[in-house]
């Protein structure tokens, strides 16, 4: 008899049972050649949308909800929502080149928002910089019920442009996008209205010893949670991984990237490791990166302040955008550069994540979000950000985990799918066998 194997057989079981009801739903177009998965995962549950050259053809977006949609080479592309004449709201937008797109340091996108009369309630910009390798890049857009301004404080349709920020020498491919809408309710008392003056920036110890094996998602919707500590995983040039810890108000992160040596080759590849960090919208907070000569090499991000309500009076900096309690999301980058030189891989990844200061009570909304959890933390993103990650430890939830990750990715070929899963419970069914 196996002892313990029974869960693992039923939980395999009910995988199996899973893909072939789910056979049908299956994409019949040409499957994706092995080891070349796409660049970026949307969200499951994405929602198709086309945005339009002018206010007259917008798309529509709803608070709580993602979208899936295209950014052409040139030109603006507008989006409508609707909003309150209370609350706070944020559009993120992800951008994501194919691969194999030839990026250049200036290359990126612009979110602005506008109100009806085309007054402008914010305008963020991101490019890729040093790190010139295709990869997902994400800017936000937002509606700040705010006396500085006093013109978008009105309900009713607002605009939301996004639009290529582009070289002389970029190519004007099309871009896919993910987009998300959230919004923030008021609070039902009036706190300050001015940003903390002083704070801890004092960088901590390193951490030290092994890391534990946690591989990383393939976007925002399946980044993987992880709490205070060292994680590892494989990463291979061009690849980007998404993590998210959980952050109470009045906590403070830390967190550096290292790659390690490589076994030959050489030369020197700038900006090969990229390490950013995103808030609870998908707003981007900050960014390192570190180059690589087959050493050993880490980026770290300059310390941040501890998550605050007042931190947006910073304004809309890297001080500004630590204003929610939530999912912070951490995202590792390496540049396709690096397999020129040394190979492709794959490269081990070691992530450092500490957390300071002392959480807090929230500050008190007067309402709910839209969605309900993006400014809240529950027991269970807290235990599953300190457990270990289902498929990187002895436990068998890793194999659930492929299964749905596979079917929402598609593309693949529904028989082969669920060979495929039955063969990784079989491997690892006879492992826990010989562990015995």
């Amino acid at each position: 008899m196996w002892r313990g194997s029974s869960p693992v057989r039923a939980r395999a079981a009910a995988v199996a049972a899973l893909l072939l009801c789910a056979t049908a739903a299956l994409p019949t177009g040409p499957a994706l050649a092995a080891g070349t998965p796409g660049p970026y995962a949307f969200a499951p549950d994405a929602r198709p949308v086309s945005g339009g050259a002018s206010t007259a053809g917008a798309g529509a977006l709803t608070p709580g909800a993602t979208y899936k949609s295209s950014l052409p080479g040139a030109g603006e592309t507008h989006y409508r929502i609707d909003l309150d004449d209370t609350s706070d709201a944020y559009v993120s937008v992800t951008a994501v080149p194919a691969a194999g797109s030839t990026i250049h340091a200036g290359d990126g996108i612009k979110v602005s928002v506008r109100d009806a009369q085309g007054h402008s309630c914010s305008q963020d910009t991101e490019t890729f910089g040093v790190v010139r390798s295709p990869r997902p890049i994400a800017a936000w857009g937002m509606r700040e019920i705010s006396a500085d301004r006093p013109r978008c404080e009105t309900a009713g349709a607002y605009d939301v442009i996004v639009e290529r920020v582009t070289t002389a020498e970029s190519v004007p491919d099309t871009w896919d996008l993910e987009l998300f809408a959230a919004t923030e309710p008021p609070l039902k008392q009036a706190g300050g209205t001015s940003a903390p003056e002083t704070w801890d920036s004092a960088t901590p110890d390193p951490l030290t010893g092994d890391g534990e094996r946690r591989k990383g998602g393939a976007g925002f919707a399946s980044a993987v949670p992880v709490g205070e500590g060292a994680w590892t995983s494989d990463i291979r040039p061009g690849r980007t991984l998404f993590y998210k810890v959980p952050l109470d108000w009045g906590r403070q992160l830390h967190a550096t990237a290292g790659l390690g040596a490589a076994d030959g080759g050489d030369g020197y590849a700038v900006g090969a490791l990229n390490l950013a960090l995103y808030n609870p919208v998908r707003g981007f907070v900050d960014d390192a990166s570190a180059n690589y000569d087959g050493s050993e090499k880490a980026a770290e991000l300059d310390p941040l302040p501890p998550v605050a309500y007042e931190n947006r009076y910073a304004g809309p900096d890297r001080l500004g955008a630590m204003r929610f309690a939530g999912s912070y999301y951490l995202v590792v980058h390496l540049s396709a550069a690096v397999a020129e030189r040394y190979g492709d891989g794959p490269f081990e990844l070691t992530l450092r994540v500490q957390e300071g200061g002392a959480a807090q009570a929230g500050p008190g909304y007067a309402g709910e979000s839209e969605p309900g959890d993006v400014f809240q933390l529950s027991e269970g993103d807290r235990e599953a950000a300190a457990a270990d990650e289902a498929g990187n430890g002895a436990g068998g939830g890793g194999i659930e985990n492929a299964a749905l990750t596979a079917l929402a990715v598609g593309g693949i070929g529904a028989g082969t799918l669920v060979l495929v899963v039955l063969g990784v419970w079989a491997v690892v069914a006879r492992r826990r066998v010989g562990a015995l």
